[in-house]
């Protein structure tokens, strides 16, 4: 299994902070965002093959992350046209560095404190992705998805998305190329009973402001170093 990090946003309401640095390269317990995730990802889910799409700043991400090898993971790189194709659109044009087996995707600018071992389970026969949901925090009160019968993903908003996924590549043949959103087709999917639905264990944080960014690292209590 390879991994995806989606690090491709401008991040607006992290400005003036991101007019600079890219949100997931921004530091929550001395460590970038994005690096705690390659830790994750590494130690807990045994993954080294790791992909990242960049769309603002992508020199920074490149120059601060490189090929990887300092991590002990191998990084390809899925550059995007300015402004980004959204979380569709940027899977979709990944597709070719993911390969062909189920892979798994986060969120750059987020925070989990879950094993990731939890995140990579295979996926049953005749099912095509796993999501992977939480409560849903106070900025968005409304929620995005529920878990209905059978742990199939619901379109009813009762939980929110994480990022987090394990998606199957057929999944994405009918997605076009371009700047393409997640959420119709993960609703469509859901109807065509092809999405598992689960809450994860511990924190999930949307580290999208600074106010959250600073609740990111009083969290973290300085344990700086990606583990």
């Amino acid at each position: 299994m390879k991994a995806m990090i989606l690090a491709a946003g401008r991040g607006e309401r992290m400005r003036p902070l991101t007019d600079t640095c890219p949100k997931p390269m921004l530091k929550a317990g001395g460590v970038p965002l994005i690096v705690r995730h390659i830790g994750k990802i590494r130690d807990e889910a045994g993954i080294k093959d790791i992909v990242v799409n960049t769309a603002w700043l992508p020199e920074v991400l490149h120059e601060g992350l490189g090929a990887g090898r300092r991590f002990g993971v191998r990084i390809s790189w899925s550059d995007e046209i300015p402004g980004g194709l959204e979380t569709a659109g940027g899977i979709r044009k990944a597709l070719p560095l993911l390969g062909t087996e189920p892979f798994l995707v986060v969120n750059g600018d987020s925070l989990m404190t879950c094993s990731y071992s939890t995140l990579t389970r295979a996926l049953p026969e005749g099912i095509r992705a796993r999501v992977f949901l939480a409560d849903n925090p106070p900025h968005h009160p409304e929620g995005d998805f529920s878990i209905g019968r059978d742990g199939h993903l619901s379109g009813e908003r009762q939980l929110t998305f994480t990022g987090a996924a394990v998606y199957s590549p057929e999944l994405f043949s009918d997605v076009p190329e371009g700047k393409i959103k997640l959420a119709p087709y993960l609703r469509k999917w859901a109807r065509e009973g092809q999405v598992l639905a689960e809450k994860i264990s511990g924190l999930w944080l949307d580290v999208g402001t600074p106010a959250r960014l600073r609740q990111a690292d009083e969290l973290l209590e300085g344990n700086g170093r990606a583990e």
